[in-house]
């Protein structure tokens, strides 16, 4: 008899610690609702604002990047870092530099794969070639010249050279023949002063070699009907420019009503040595546009 009875008074302590946690568990159950008729309409309000603030904000317009002549792609590459932190699709498309109808065609097929507006960039020849690709297409809001040719109907990049001095680039041309045609190149000696004066020695030295060659054709190749007459344009004249003269690039802003800005002192590659000036134009042009 002795054993049984501490045995039945744990059985008789667990029993009551149950019964305690059931009653428990019924109390908060049946505190639940009274907390939630308790609660003020205003934190309601307060969770509805918190969750319409998380939402998503009207996405930012895809911004196409076409680079000119004596570059590729890589040349936008700390423009492209900085838009897409600031939250841009960013596409930097492979210019063919085959000439200029064939090369607008190409980014015009570029364009027709994009859904949504556009924001359309070209740098040096680039902005010969999306003078006349953004033409059809309706969602480009806004083109961005950036030290770049924007020519009127059947004119060409020649030609615009021709009616303002001061272009060093010509003689500094190495020209290598192609199958069905010829391709020029800046010669590397020359780049750094023709072509990015400001860019720091080593870094010019890297583009000069891998500069893409443009067939010489295209330079003499007329526009055809410019964008800019219907499209809103945006420019950044470089201030010295050796490739394409600062007076050209103004006379053109000018001509196309674009916003201008102009930097003091930049080169032809001024994508390269001033991005952060590059990639507010081109914002500016969104927002303006958005």
């Amino acid at each position: 008899m002795t054993g049984i009875a501490p045995v039945r008074f744990r059985e008789g302590r667990q029993r009551r610690r149950k019964l305690m946690l059931s009653a428990l568990a019924v109390g908060t159950l049946l505190a639940v609702p009274a907390l939630s008729a308790a609660t003020p309409a205003g934190s309601a309000s307060s969770a509805n604002a918190a969750t319409a603030s998380a939402a998503p904000s009207t996405p930012r317009p895809t911004v196409v990047l076409v680079h000119g002549a004596f570059a590729d792609s890589s040349s936008w590459n700390a423009v492209i870092s900085r838009l897409e932190r600031r939250g841009y699709p960013v596409i930097g498309v492979a210019n063919p530099l085959r000439g200029l109808a064939d090369d607008s065609a190409y980014v015009s097929s570029v364009l027709d794969t994009i859904a949504g507006p556009v924001i359309l960039v070209g740098h040096s020849y680039g902005g010969a070639v999306i003078t006349d690709a953004a033409v059809g297409h309706p969602n480009v809001k806004a083109l961005v010249y950036v030290a770049a040719f924007a020519p009127d109907q059947g004119e060409s990049g020649l030609a615009i050279l021709g009616k303002y001095p001061g272009s060093q680039l010509s003689p500094a041309l190495t020209v290598r023949p192609f199958p069905g045609g010829q391709d020029a190149y800046v010669n590397p000696a020359d780049f750094r002063q023709v072509f990015a004066a400001d860019v720091p020695a080593g870094k010019a030295r890297l583009m000069a070699a891998g500069q893409r060659p443009v067939a010489l054709a295209a330079f003499a190749e007329p526009s055809s009907t410019p964008a800019w007459k219907t499209i809103p344009s945006w420019f950044l004249v470089a201030g010295a420019d050796r490739a394409i003269p600062p007076a050209a690039e103004q006379a053109m802003a000018l001509r196309a009503g674009s916003h201008t800005e102009v930097i003091r002192g930049a080169s032809h590659a001024v994508l390269v040595s001033h991005p952060d000036a590059t990639a507010h134009v081109i914002e500016a042009a969104a927002r303006a546009t958005s």
